[in-house]
């Protein structure tokens, strides 16, 4: 039978990960990530728990990925969608401006910009369909620290974080109005997961934002009622300088 659904693009051993089984706890999920062996354990773990979930492998940044990603969610749990994270990161670059080739500058812009814009377009009909559940449907956007202030030796990465902020702002002007709460959340920090484990070790506890605090915050601003919409909020560490 049809059930609200939340998707998560962009699952991968941190963030991606954390907020699935956050909304697994309550929705069935679809998680969408490039390379399967990004989700493929979590999926497990959902499922485990008595949770349902499907994986598909998707490119966001291509259109027929995403219409195919789409069409399969849709077969499998209707067109009523509860909750759609963009969680993609895309390519970190840091290189002097004048070494960059097109197809680096260019990549920051796929995932963030070309990316969340078809992801969005794919999803908001299906948002549309569900104003009269429990929560607000919403559409959350993992932003960065370089959607605000473009540091030297990351204009790819940063153009794509700018773009991606620009983006939630207008969709929240535009759909805020017809019940879909979109916010952008500004992760400002290192996040506490096995590829940082090395980093900050010194910086003493709390240094580094927990999946698990991310995940909680997400849920947090899709239960918010109608008459109080976070659009942007910044998550990061009490010793994070900014």
């Amino acid at each position: 039978m049809p059930s609200p659904f939340a998707i998560v693009a962009g699952v991968g051993p941190g963030t991606g990960a954390t907020v699935a089984r956050k909304f697994a706890a309550s929705y069935p999920v679809a998680l969408l990530a490039r390379n399967p062996a990004n989700y493929e354990e979590v999926l497990k773990d959902i499922k485990s728990d008595g949770g349902k979930a499907i994986g598909i492998s998707t490119d966001v940044s291509d259109a027929a990925s995403v219409k195919n990603a789409l069409g399969k969610i849709e077969a499998e749990y209707g067109d009523e969608c509860a909750a759609a994270i963009y969680n993609v990161g895309g390519r970190f670059i840091r290189k002097g401006f004048l070494e960059l080739t097109q197809e680096e500058f260019e990549s920051g812009w796929e995932a963030n910009g070309r990316g969340a814009f078809l992801f969005s377009q794919a999803i908001l009909p299906l948002l549309l369909k569900s104003t009269d559940l429990q929560y607000p449907p919403t559409l959350i956007f993992t932003g960065a620290t370089a959607a605000f202030k473009g540091s030297a030796l990351c204009s790819s990465f940063s153009t794509g974080k700018f773009a991606l902020r620009s983006l939630s702002q207008s969709l929240a002007r535009e759909f805020g109005p017809q019940g879909i709460h979109v916010s952008h959340a500004n992760i400002d920090g290192v996040i506490d997961i096995p590829r940082t484990k090395e980093w900050m070790k010194d910086a003493g506890p709390d240094a580094k934002i927990k999946p698990e605090a991310i995940a909680d915050t997400y849920w947090h601003l899709h239960t918010q009622p109608r008459a109080a919409f976070t659009q942007e909020l910044d998550i990061r560490p009490f010793v994070e300088k900014w």
